[in-house]
């Protein structure tokens, strides 16, 4: 029987994720204002927020299989600000108060300093409608 490999392992989506995250930040940090591209960004990671958010489980299901429950209760508290940071920042798009975005975005900032961006990876279709698509959203 053949081995079956899991391509999208929790770990992978996580690390893409963050991945997309680093980027919209250093992005949106050399803007000079907001314009639609700007909250395609924003949007953007709200979505990779959401990503983060939903793997956690998966991942720690595993161990919890195994009895792994201390490892799988410090990862859920290592990542437990995902969710938060999602939601606040969709409710700062959704009520558009914009002004309240750079402290958010910098709230964010120390959770992906870790990330090294030599060169942009994610090109514009990464974003483009992704403020529309989360107003759209009920």
């Amino acid at each position: 029987m053949a081995r079956i490999i899991n391509t999208a392992n929790p770990g992978k989506l996580r690390s893409q994720a963050r991945r997309t995250i680093a980027e919209m930040l250093r992005h949106l940090m050399s803007k000079g204002g907001l314009d639609d591209e700007a909250r395609d960004m924003a949007a953007t990671i709200v979505y990779a927020l959401r990503d983060i958010g939903a793997t956690i489980e998966v991942t720690t299901e595993s161990w919890e299989k195994r009895d792994y429950y201390l490892k799988a209760d410090k990862f859920r508290l290592e990542w437990e600000w995902a969710g938060p940071a999602a939601q606040r920042l969709e409710s700062v798009i959704r009520r558009g108060t914009w002004e309240m975005l750079p402290a958010e975005m910098m709230a964010l900032v120390p959770r992906f300093s870790d990330v090294r961006i030599v060169k942009f990876t994610r090109g514009a279709d990464t974003w483009q409608g992704n403020y529309r698509q989360l107003l759209a959203e009920d």
